[in-house]
Protein backbone atom coordinates (compact mmCIF):
# COMPACT_ATOMS: atom_id res chain seq x y z
CA UNK A 1 0.00 0.00 0.00
CA UNK A 2 1.34 3.24 -0.95
CA UNK A 3 -1.02 6.70 -0.69
CA UNK A 4 -0.81 9.44 -2.63
CA UNK A 5 -1.78 12.50 -0.24
CA UNK A 6 -2.41 15.56 -2.25
CA UNK A 7 -2.52 19.11 -0.03
CA UNK A 8 -0.49 17.20 2.13
CA UNK A 9 1.17 20.21 3.34
CA UNK A 10 -2.26 21.77 4.78
CA UNK A 11 -4.22 21.32 7.76
CA UNK A 12 -6.19 18.25 7.41
CA UNK A 13 -3.32 16.98 4.79
CA UNK A 14 -0.92 16.90 7.45
CA UNK A 15 -2.79 15.38 9.77
CA UNK A 16 -3.25 12.68 7.68
CA UNK A 17 0.47 12.22 6.77
CA UNK A 18 1.18 11.87 10.99
CA UNK A 19 -1.61 9.12 10.99
CA UNK A 20 -0.30 7.32 8.18
CA UNK A 21 2.90 7.93 9.00
CA UNK A 22 2.18 6.12 12.59
CA UNK A 23 0.35 3.35 11.36
CA UNK A 24 3.86 2.35 9.28
CA UNK A 25 1.87 3.22 5.47
CA UNK A 26 3.86 4.53 2.76
CA UNK A 27 3.07 7.90 1.21
CA UNK A 28 3.62 10.33 -1.71
CA UNK A 29 3.03 13.91 -0.84
CA UNK A 30 1.78 16.20 -3.43
CA UNK A 31 2.53 19.74 -2.34
CA UNK A 32 2.43 23.00 -4.53
CA UNK A 33 5.76 24.36 -3.18
CA UNK A 34 8.81 22.28 -1.67
CA UNK A 35 7.89 21.87 1.92
CA UNK A 36 10.44 21.01 5.07
CA UNK A 37 9.61 17.77 7.66
CA UNK A 38 6.84 16.23 5.60
CA UNK A 39 6.04 13.23 7.32
CA UNK A 40 6.44 11.64 3.89
CA UNK A 41 9.13 9.24 1.86
CA UNK A 42 8.34 10.85 -1.24
CA UNK A 43 7.65 14.39 -2.26
CA UNK A 44 6.32 15.94 -5.10
CA UNK A 45 5.91 19.35 -5.76
CA UNK A 46 3.74 20.61 -8.29
CA UNK A 47 0.39 21.90 -9.27
CA UNK A 48 -2.88 18.78 -8.79
CA UNK A 49 -4.21 20.55 -12.18
CA UNK A 50 -1.16 18.97 -13.97
CA UNK A 51 -1.35 15.70 -15.60
CA UNK A 52 2.20 15.31 -15.92
CA UNK A 53 2.77 16.09 -12.04
CA UNK A 54 0.25 13.79 -10.64
CA UNK A 55 1.66 11.34 -13.40
CA UNK A 56 4.92 11.64 -11.57
CA UNK A 57 2.93 11.70 -8.14
CA UNK A 58 1.83 8.47 -8.91
CA UNK A 59 3.79 6.54 -9.40
CA UNK A 60 3.07 2.70 -7.07
CA UNK A 61 0.36 4.54 -5.58
CA UNK A 62 -2.57 2.06 -4.89
CA UNK A 63 -4.84 5.18 -2.81
CA UNK A 64 -5.17 8.69 -3.35
CA UNK A 65 -6.59 11.09 -0.37
CA UNK A 66 -7.36 14.07 -2.53
CA UNK A 67 -7.08 17.37 -0.27
CA UNK A 68 -5.71 20.13 -2.47
CA UNK A 69 -8.07 22.93 -3.01
CA UNK A 70 -8.78 26.50 -2.33
CA UNK A 71 -11.00 26.43 0.71
CA UNK A 72 -12.49 29.39 0.51
CA UNK A 73 -14.40 31.45 -2.20
CA UNK A 74 -13.64 34.55 0.24
CA UNK A 75 -10.25 35.48 -1.09
CA UNK A 76 -10.08 34.60 -4.47
CA UNK A 77 -11.77 35.83 -7.94
CA UNK A 78 -14.81 33.23 -8.50
CA UNK A 79 -13.31 31.44 -11.17
CA UNK A 80 -10.06 30.98 -10.03
CA UNK A 81 -11.89 29.03 -6.93
CA UNK A 82 -14.27 27.06 -9.13
CA UNK A 83 -11.78 26.52 -12.43
CA UNK A 84 -8.84 25.80 -9.48
CA UNK A 85 -10.95 23.51 -7.46
CA UNK A 86 -12.71 20.82 -10.65
CA UNK A 87 -9.57 20.96 -12.68
CA UNK A 88 -7.58 19.39 -9.92
CA UNK A 89 -10.15 16.86 -8.98
CA UNK A 90 -10.45 15.90 -12.26
CA UNK A 91 -6.86 15.70 -13.15
CA UNK A 92 -5.85 13.78 -10.02
CA UNK A 93 -8.91 10.95 -10.24
CA UNK A 94 -8.73 10.89 -13.75
CA UNK A 95 -5.04 10.15 -14.03
CA UNK A 96 -4.95 7.74 -10.71
CA UNK A 97 -8.04 5.75 -12.50
CA UNK A 98 -5.31 5.73 -15.91
CA UNK A 99 -2.85 4.06 -13.87
CA UNK A 100 -5.15 1.32 -12.06
CA UNK A 101 -5.45 2.98 -8.40
CA UNK A 102 -8.53 1.51 -7.38
CA UNK A 103 -9.33 3.39 -4.10
CA UNK A 104 -9.29 7.19 -3.55
CA UNK A 105 -11.67 9.49 -1.02
CA UNK A 106 -11.77 13.16 -1.86
CA UNK A 107 -12.72 16.65 0.45
CA UNK A 108 -16.15 17.76 -0.04
CA UNK A 109 -17.79 19.92 2.52
CA UNK A 110 -20.35 20.35 4.56
CA UNK A 111 -20.77 24.45 2.57
CA UNK A 112 -22.35 22.12 -0.98
CA UNK A 113 -25.26 23.05 1.02
CA UNK A 114 -25.19 26.50 0.22
CA UNK A 115 -25.45 27.72 3.86
CA UNK A 116 -21.86 28.68 4.96
CA UNK A 117 -21.23 31.02 1.80
CA UNK A 118 -24.69 32.27 0.50
CA UNK A 119 -24.86 35.18 -1.41
CA UNK A 120 -28.72 35.40 -0.56
CA UNK A 121 -30.81 34.73 2.76
CA UNK A 122 -31.39 31.31 2.90
CA UNK A 123 -33.29 28.69 4.65
CA UNK A 124 -33.22 24.90 5.29
CA UNK A 125 -35.67 22.63 3.90
CA UNK A 126 -35.15 20.41 7.02
CA UNK A 127 -33.27 19.04 9.68
CA UNK A 128 -31.13 16.92 10.43
CA UNK A 129 -28.87 17.86 7.56
CA UNK A 130 -27.97 14.62 5.30
CA UNK A 131 -27.05 13.59 1.97
CA UNK A 132 -30.59 14.19 0.57
CA UNK A 133 -30.54 17.76 1.41
CA UNK A 134 -31.74 20.15 -1.45
CA UNK A 135 -28.42 22.00 -2.60
CA UNK A 136 -28.89 25.83 -2.34
CA UNK A 137 -25.98 26.70 -4.48
CA UNK A 138 -24.78 30.30 -4.41
CA UNK A 139 -21.11 30.89 -4.27
CA UNK A 140 -18.49 29.31 -6.59
CA UNK A 141 -17.05 27.69 -4.01
CA UNK A 142 -19.57 25.20 -3.37
CA UNK A 143 -19.95 24.70 -6.32
CA UNK A 144 -16.79 23.50 -7.21
CA UNK A 145 -17.62 20.76 -4.32
CA UNK A 146 -20.93 19.93 -6.38
CA UNK A 147 -18.77 19.21 -9.42
CA UNK A 148 -16.15 17.34 -7.41
CA UNK A 149 -18.67 14.89 -6.40
CA UNK A 150 -20.36 14.60 -9.94
CA UNK A 151 -16.48 14.22 -10.94
CA UNK A 152 -15.67 11.16 -8.80
CA UNK A 153 -19.50 9.66 -9.49
CA UNK A 154 -18.13 9.30 -13.21
CA UNK A 155 -14.43 8.31 -12.62
CA UNK A 156 -16.34 5.17 -10.57
CA UNK A 157 -18.50 4.85 -13.43
CA UNK A 158 -15.54 5.16 -16.34
CA UNK A 159 -12.95 2.98 -13.88
CA UNK A 160 -14.60 0.94 -11.48
CA UNK A 161 -12.86 3.23 -8.29
CA UNK A 162 -14.46 2.89 -5.53
CA UNK A 163 -14.39 6.87 -4.22
CA UNK A 164 -16.23 8.67 -1.08
CA UNK A 165 -16.67 11.98 -0.96
CA UNK A 166 -16.56 12.74 2.78
CA UNK A 167 -18.31 16.45 3.49
CA UNK A 168 -16.75 18.03 5.93
CA UNK A 169 -17.71 20.71 8.53
CA UNK A 170 -15.32 23.47 9.88
CA UNK A 171 -11.97 21.26 11.06
CA UNK A 172 -9.19 22.84 13.07
CA UNK A 173 -7.28 22.05 16.13
CA UNK A 174 -8.03 22.04 19.93
CA UNK A 175 -5.42 24.61 20.83
CA UNK A 176 -6.46 26.63 17.89
CA UNK A 177 -8.96 27.30 15.52
CA UNK A 178 -11.55 25.14 17.78
CA UNK A 179 -10.94 26.71 20.67
CA UNK A 180 -11.26 30.73 19.56
CA UNK A 181 -13.99 29.39 17.55
CA UNK A 182 -15.98 27.37 20.65
CA UNK A 183 -15.31 31.02 22.63
CA UNK A 184 -16.73 33.19 19.84
CA UNK A 185 -19.61 30.76 19.42
CA UNK A 186 -20.48 31.67 23.46
CA UNK A 187 -20.87 35.06 23.29
CA UNK A 188 -21.92 35.49 19.63
CA UNK A 189 -23.65 32.02 18.72
CA UNK A 190 -25.57 33.50 15.62
CA UNK A 191 -21.50 33.32 13.94
CA UNK A 192 -22.28 29.47 13.84
CA UNK A 193 -25.73 29.24 12.82
CA UNK A 194 -25.06 28.81 9.12
CA UNK A 195 -22.40 25.83 9.68
CA UNK A 196 -24.93 24.92 12.66
CA UNK A 197 -22.44 24.63 15.09
CA UNK A 198 -20.38 21.86 13.49
CA UNK A 199 -16.81 21.01 13.83
CA UNK A 200 -14.14 18.13 13.42
CA UNK A 201 -10.73 17.87 14.98
CA UNK A 202 -8.18 17.82 12.36
CA UNK A 203 -6.91 14.40 13.51
CA UNK A 204 -10.37 12.73 13.42
CA UNK A 205 -10.67 14.44 9.80
CA UNK A 206 -7.48 12.28 9.06
CA UNK A 207 -9.00 9.20 10.60
CA UNK A 208 -12.47 10.01 8.41
CA UNK A 209 -10.33 9.77 5.48
CA UNK A 210 -8.25 6.14 6.14
CA UNK A 211 -11.21 4.93 6.84
CA UNK A 212 -12.89 6.29 3.60
CA UNK A 213 -10.24 3.98 1.83
CA UNK A 214 -11.66 0.83 2.87
CA UNK A 215 -15.56 1.48 2.87
CA UNK A 216 -17.93 -1.68 4.31
CA UNK A 217 -19.20 -1.81 0.51
CA UNK A 218 -17.22 -0.26 -2.93
CA UNK A 219 -18.61 2.17 -5.14
CA UNK A 220 -19.06 5.84 -5.12
CA UNK A 221 -20.42 7.16 -2.16
CA UNK A 222 -21.03 10.64 -0.30
CA UNK A 223 -21.31 10.92 3.11
CA UNK A 224 -21.20 14.13 6.38
CA UNK A 225 -18.61 13.66 8.82
CA UNK A 226 -18.71 15.87 12.29
CA UNK A 227 -18.02 15.41 16.05
CA UNK A 228 -20.99 14.22 17.43
CA UNK A 229 -22.06 17.80 19.88
CA UNK A 230 -22.01 21.37 18.54
CA UNK A 231 -19.29 23.90 18.99
CA UNK A 232 -21.28 26.14 21.08
CA UNK A 233 -22.31 25.95 24.44
CA UNK A 234 -25.79 26.13 24.29
CA UNK A 235 -28.31 23.59 23.69
CA UNK A 236 -29.16 22.44 20.53
CA UNK A 237 -32.55 23.28 20.57
CA UNK A 238 -32.14 26.79 21.53
CA UNK A 239 -29.77 27.53 18.72
CA UNK A 240 -32.68 25.79 16.42
CA UNK A 241 -35.36 28.01 17.62
CA UNK A 242 -33.48 31.18 17.81
CA UNK A 243 -31.72 31.31 14.78
CA UNK A 244 -33.33 28.67 12.61
CA UNK A 245 -36.72 28.93 13.45
CA UNK A 246 -40.11 26.86 12.54
CA UNK A 247 -37.68 24.58 9.93
CA UNK A 248 -38.84 20.87 10.23
CA UNK A 249 -36.53 18.75 12.71
CA UNK A 250 -36.63 16.10 15.41
CA UNK A 251 -35.58 17.09 19.14
CA UNK A 252 -31.98 17.12 19.88
CA UNK A 253 -30.64 15.98 22.62
CA UNK A 254 -28.14 18.22 24.50
CA UNK A 255 -26.09 19.96 22.36
CA UNK A 256 -25.92 17.22 19.71
CA UNK A 257 -25.04 18.31 15.85
CA UNK A 258 -28.15 17.97 13.75
CA UNK A 259 -26.23 16.61 10.79
CA UNK A 260 -26.91 13.10 10.33
CA UNK A 261 -23.25 11.01 10.61
CA UNK A 262 -24.62 7.68 10.73
CA UNK A 263 -23.90 6.91 7.62
CA UNK A 264 -20.23 7.35 8.19
CA UNK A 265 -20.63 5.31 10.75
CA UNK A 266 -22.15 2.26 8.70
CA UNK A 267 -20.08 2.79 5.56
CA UNK A 268 -17.05 3.61 7.72
CA UNK A 269 -17.10 2.47 10.68
CA UNK A 270 -15.89 5.55 11.86
CA UNK A 271 -17.47 8.28 14.80
CA UNK A 272 -15.59 11.16 15.91
CA UNK A 273 -13.32 10.61 19.31
CA UNK A 274 -11.63 14.14 19.70
CA UNK A 275 -14.64 16.03 21.33
CA UNK A 276 -13.96 19.18 21.84
CA UNK A 277 -14.51 20.54 25.83
CA UNK A 278 -16.75 23.42 25.14
CA UNK A 279 -17.35 25.65 27.85
CA UNK A 280 -20.01 28.37 28.20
Amino acid sequence: MRVLVTGAAGLVGSAVLTLLADRGVPVTALVLEQTPGLLADRVVAGDARCAEVVDEALHDVTDVIHLAAIPTPLHDPDEKVFGHNTLATFTVLDRAGRAGVERAAIASSYAICGLPFARTPLRMPYLPIDVGLPLQITDPYALSKQVDEATSLMIHRQYGMSVVALRLPFVGTADGRLSETAAKFAHSPQFGAADVWSYLDDRDAARAFVAALRPAVAGHHVVYVAAPSTLAPQPTEWLLETFHPGVPRPVFAGRSVPIDVTPALDLLDFQAKFVFEVRA
